[in-house]
């Protein structure tokens, strides 16, 4: 027995798309990569929900058997919307992955997070041979920090320690991420909180120092990772 109405059916974005026609154009250029029997990494962000459109849209046109490992709960909604099957990292690996980003310099150094699943999108990238990362020209910056700071996921006990250890580490500004539409942190996929942290200067060997502080589960700082950046 079926609900009479599923309210997945209506778990598509929330918003306004910002620059859609530039991203539905890197969307169909992505879509063009698909091949059958495909396992593929799905990031999250609007660029990859218009990704996974387009996508979709191909598995159907030509018959075509993917299987999605998707990032957050609002990838696996959009996956299941759209008739993708998924599956987890626990099962499979992935032949690539796509994903979004909120910087990208030039050396291809990333930031990611603001939807709060930067863990199982690192997570993604480090299983994948290759990950495509689809970004508009606004994405596009001389430094890390010069638009976005830098989420580190943390463990909520540890918010004070963690942000302490930043303010030392050389963070000019670290401040709790606040929810919108509830009262308090942002909660991300993993169940932690978010500190977002502006650091003047960014060296390769930040992502590494970031994480060895106690109670950092993850940060969205990506550095090194097997990326090409697509636009």
């Amino acid at each position: 027995m079926n609900w009479e109405e599923n309210i997945k059916q209506k778990s598509l974005w929330n918003g306004e798309i910002s620059n859609l026609e530039e991203k539905e154009k890197i969307a169909e250029k992505l879509a063009r990569k698909v091949k059958d029997g495909d396992v593929i990494g799905v990031g999250s962000g609007s660029t990859s929900f218009v990704a996974t459109k387009a996508i979709a849209k191909k598995i159907k046109e030509e018959k075509l058997n993917i299987t999605a490992i998707p990032t957050s709960y609002e990838v696996k909604l959009l996956c299941e919307n759209l008739g993708i099957p998924t599956t987890t990292l626990m099962v499979k690996k992935p032949d690539w992955s796509y994903d979004g980003a909120d910087e990208v310099a030039p050396n291809n150094w990333l930031v990611k997070g603001r939807g709060g699943a930067m863990y199982k999108e690192k997570l993604n990238i480090a299983s994948s041979p290759i990950t495509y990362i689809l970004v508009d020209d606004s994405k596009m910056v001389e430094h890390i920090c010069d638009k976005f700071p830098i989420p580190i996921e943390v463990a909520p006990e540890a918010v004070n320690f963690v942000r302490q250890a930043l303010i030392q580490m050389g963070a000019e500004k670290v401040s709790l991420r606040l929810a919108k539409g509830k009262d308090g942190p942002v909660i991300t996929e993993s169940n932690n909180i978010i500190l977002d942290a502006i650091f003047k200067n960014v060296t390769k060997n930040l992502e590494k120092e970031l994480k060895s502080i106690v109670g950092v589960v993850e940060t969205g700082l990506f550095i090194g990772y097997s990326v090409v950046i697509e636009r």
